[in-house]
């Protein structure tokens, strides 16, 4: 195929996870870009790898370029142009628009065939590598102003940069209105809200599994797992914390940032400043854990979400106050039900003190919810002109979830004329939409699919009423761990109801027979425990099958159905197999 772009634009993460190894960094992206590419298209992937890689000790930009092109042939076309550009920048150093000049002269898109053609984008890339200076921002900039495609040509350009002068060589104005938040659009609704320290994580945890190695201090428990999600260990980490002022005439500013001058554990929080405070009101320092259509200006890439936290499980927040404070304050943690515009709040704690305090808060079960926020609400004592600073060391979610949603209370989102979404839900494929009340699925020929849910959901138990409308197949998913592992629960034809397992395609481990009709509604119960299943159908037990063959032990729930069938789903409840 023609050497598109996209054999290096995605590449970044192998050089990451192999620092100072421009060699294994290609390795990895050799076999990466060549799913997808050929020839030119995966020497770009191995060059932008090879060159991330470098950058970690490199002590100039020819260095890594250099280390770039010895582990790709020496008669690419790819050596070739970045050679050319590289003598250019050399015999005019000072303006990078005539080195622009020159690649769109040699090697623009009109000596190259196909859509974004890499040979013409790399040139640019080099290019502003080299009359940046060493500079980050003057770096991406000229990458960006040379046009073509800019984002992804930014995207790699930013990373080398980024690596080559670490987190101090990044400005503020680049860093401070991202606010460390993350979208990303894949089926998986709850992994589409992150953020940069958990982006961070992931990575530098394969890093080191890679490297055969692991740390001895803080860090360890964060790359394994063992520490909250939100910790701010990371310099200048913020975790995409927003604030917000309750009172809409207080005109209190509220700032917030990484700080080593209070931690509980670890060496950083997050510090919250106010710089003036009415005594009673109240100030919120919170997590947005579910995002709308009106949150975003730009949704070309076709964002979905499930909710990061749901109604039956704990926050929990290591919080404290500065010495210098001349106020003591009440604070309690709370839950914003966006879908019925309800606050719901834990115990009041007063704290007096600067010691640290550890809190927590389990959300009651809820019907027809949808949390938005999760924080900590906080009210002094007395004003303070003088304004106030609070520290969060950590906040962590746990347990189990425990709501219900009737369908004929909840709501299409439009992100724009062709794509809608069912609140809380995402979708592999089919039409999905809310009928008379339920929400209706239907596809012909493949399997339509709707998810929802955490991916960290273990044992839980599903109820869900359904009513077959059209076709012999109408399915409840469970432990749903992307489109080609999940399992499934169906009424099937031959009267069948049957469990299935998603394993790169359906599989039926076990069935009983049942005398199902269309138009007539069901309620399916599945109760999965460990690697144990058992399923129900209106109250009478049909199937217990336990999976011994590498089972999901977690994953979202869903629904579906295959060949042109059509399910309404009334209602649905999910609970811990502990809320029993």
């Amino acid at each position: 195929m023609p050497s598109k772009l996209g054999g290096q634009i995605f590449i970044d993460v192998w050089g990451l996870i192999a620092p100072n190894n421009p060699e294994l960094a290609a390795e990895f992206a050799e076999k990466a870009a060549s799913v997808s590419h050929d020839r030119e298209g995966i020497y770009g992937g191995q060059f932008i790898a090879a060159c991330i890689a470098a950058a970690f000790s490199a002590s100039s930009m020819d260095e890594i370029i250099a280390a770039g092109l010895r582990v790709i042939p020496a008669d690419s076309e790819y050596v070739r142009v970045t050679k050319a550009v590289m003598d250019f920048h050399q015999a005019h150093p000072d303006n990078w628009r005539d080195c622009f000049q020159f690649v769109k002269d040699n090697f623009g898109y009109d000596r190259y065939p196909g859509v974004c053609h890499i040979i013409p984008n790399s040139a640019v890339m080099v290019l502003s590598l080299l009359y940046g200076e060493g500079d980050f921002s003057k770096t991406i900039n000229i990458c960006n102003m040379c046009g073509w495609d800019t984002d992804c040509n930014v995207g790699n350009v930013g990373t080398i940069m980024g690596v080559y002068k670490g987190l101090d060589g990044i400005e503020d104005s680049w860093r401070k209105p991202i606010n460390d938040f993350l979208c990303t659009s894949s089926v998986i609704g709850a992994a589409n809200i992150t953020d940069i320290p958990a982006s961070a994580t992931y990575t530098a945890a394969i890093g080191y599994k890679v490297a055969q190695t692991e740390r001895s201090d803080y860090f360890q428990k964060i790359l394994t797992g063992e520490a909250p999600v939100f910790h701010f260990e990371y310099p200048g980490s913020t975790h995409a914390f927003l604030t917000e002022v309750d009172d809409q005439e207080d005109e209190a500013q509220i700032f917030i940032e990484n700080s080593e001058e209070q931690a509980l554990n670890g060496q950083r929080s997050l510090k919250m400043s106010i710089d003036r405070v009415t005594g009673g009101n109240s100030y919120r320092l919170y997590q947005k854990t579910y995002y709308r259509p009106a949150d975003f200006n730009d949704n070309r890439y076709d964002p979905a979400f499930s909710p990061k936290f749901y109604p039956g499980q704990t926050v929990d927040v290591s919080f404290a106050q500065s010495a210098g404070n001349q106020t003591d304050i009440k604070i309690r943690l709370y839950a914003l039900d966006s879908n019925n515009q309800v606050y719901h709040y834990g115990d009041w704690q007063t704290i007096t003190d600067t010691d640290w305090a550890n809190i927590s808060y389990t959300v009651p079960y809820l019907a027809d919810a949808c949390i938005e926020e999760v924080g900590v609400e906080i009210t002094p004592l007395a004003t303070a002109h003088g304004g106030l600073v609070y520290y969060l060391d950590s906040m962590d979610f746990q347990g189990q979830p425990n709501y219900q949603i009737d369908f004929s209370n909840s709501s299409l989102e439009e992100w724009n004329p062709i794509h809608q979404e069912i609140n809380q839900f995402t979708y592999l494929r089919g039409h999905w939409v809310l009928e008379d009340g339920y929400l209706s699925g239907s596809m012909s020929g493949e399997a339509a699919e709707c998810y929802t849910g955490a991916p960290e959901w273990d044992n839980y138990e599903v109820n869900a009423v359904i009513l077959p409308k059209v076709g012999y197949h109408h399915r409840v998913l469970f432990r749903v761990q992307g489109a080609i592992r999940s399992y499934a629960v169906g009424l099937e034809e031959g009267n069948k109801l049957v469990l299935l397992k998603n394993d790169h395609g359906y599989q039926v481990l076990a069935e009983a027979e049942v005398d199902w009709k269309l138009d007539q509604s069901y309620t399916v119960n599945i109760q999965a425990d460990q690697n144990t299943i058992t399923v129900s159908l209106d109250g009478t037990k049909y199937i217990t099958f336990t999976d011994d063959q590498s089972p999901y032990m977690q994953g979202q729930i869903g629904f579906g159905n295959i060949k042109g069938s059509r399910t309404y789903y009334k209602s649905y409840s999910v609970s811990g197999i502990a809320h029993r």
